[in-house]
């Protein structure tokens, strides 16, 4: 029976402020739980939750059965990103996982499509406790565990979800455990995964290739219509994208929508922090999108031209 009674995890859990991803890093011996309070939660539910959600987002709805997750996108008409997010689909509806500071915003925004579509859309973030669970024995501690990436399970009201990384996201009613929060070293194993997080200082500067989510199957190609559609699938088609996301490293503090400057390209930004990270010493991980052509072959510098150094970092997939 899927009873997930445990709020707190099992003795040898391991609560982390989040300040060490130099340990994340290197393989952790046990177990972490942490608060994500980053994040927020919608839910969509109702008879024609899923025609509706496939006319508005990047990923294919129909594709997601229950008991699934997946990255996506949700874009302007005119194919810039205004969200990214994992969703996933259980028997009654689907719910979002995106950034709080965005969250608000994007469900105004999507409520105005809704006109008679048979669609709810609720904010659960205030009944809900997010919590993030990593660590070489992180499966070993959960009573059930997901045993593939982007599985979810669902029971009792609560939901477990393996993504990238190792990692297992716990879901639960409620009012938030008693945990650290760990919203710096969850932004570190995305990273690590090279997945992106679009926040207030990014929305509307990429298309979604150019944060890979065509990579880690957020972007379908085959789906119907969707706002900023056509522009997507012309850049993927006719072949312009000049411009991907990697994932690096800093000497010094970076942020989202820092730009970064290369001798190659003169004066002119070359590329933006997408999402960043505090690391060991003052360092700072990140992915940052860079212009193709100079990614792997020329310096890149935060901030100025004369600006800290960045290093590339390895990604776990095959950027194009």
């Amino acid at each position: 029976m899927f009873l997930l009674y445990f709020y707190y995890l099992i003795e040898g859990v391991r609560y982390d402020s989040g300040g060490s991803l130099a340990a994340i890093h290197k393989g952790i011996s046990d177990v972490t739980a942490i608060a994500l309070p980053q994040h927020a939660l919608l839910r969509f539910s109702g008879p024609d939750a899923q025609n509706f959600l496939h006319g508005q987002l990047t990923c294919d709805l129909p594709a997601l059965q229950p008991g699934s997750s997946t990255y996506g996108g949700y874009c302007t008409p005119k194919g810039r990103l205004l969200a990214t997010f994992l969703l996933w689909a259980d028997a009654d509806g689907y719910t979002m996982m995106l950034p709080a500071d965005i969250a608000g915003p994007i469900r105004k925004r999507l409520s105005l499509y809704v006109l008679r579509s048979r669609v709810k859309i609720e904010d659960l973030t205030a009944d809900h406790a997010i919590i993030g669970i990593y660590g070489t024995d992180a499966a070993q501690q959960l009573a059930t565990s997901p045993e593939r990436d982007h599985q979810a399970l669902t029971g009792d009201g609560v939901t477990i979800i393996r993504v990238p990384e190792k990692r297992y996201l716990k879901i639960i009613p409620g009012k938030q455990p008693d945990l650290a929060d760990g919203s710096a070293a969850w932004s570190g194993l995305d990273i690590a995964a090279g997945v992106a997080l679009i926040t207030p200082a990014t929305q509307e500067e990429f298309v979604p290739q150019m944060v890979n989510l065509d990579l880690i199957g957020g972007l379908s190609y085959t789906k119907g219509c969707y706002p900023g559609q056509e522009i997507v699938a012309r850049t993927h088609y006719l072949g312009k994208l000049k411009q991907r996301m990697y994932r690096i490293s800093v000497d010094a503090p970076a942020a989202p929508g820092d730009k970064l400057y290369c001798p190659a390209l003169g004066d002119q930004a070359g590329g933006m922090i997408v999402s960043a990270a505090p690391a060991a010493n003052g360092q700072s991980d990140a992915l940052a999108v860079l212009q193709t052509a100079h990614a792997r072959t020329a310096p890149y510098h935060l901030g100025t031209l004369q600006g800290p150094l960045l290093a590339l970092q390895a990604l776990p997939y095959t950027i194009p």
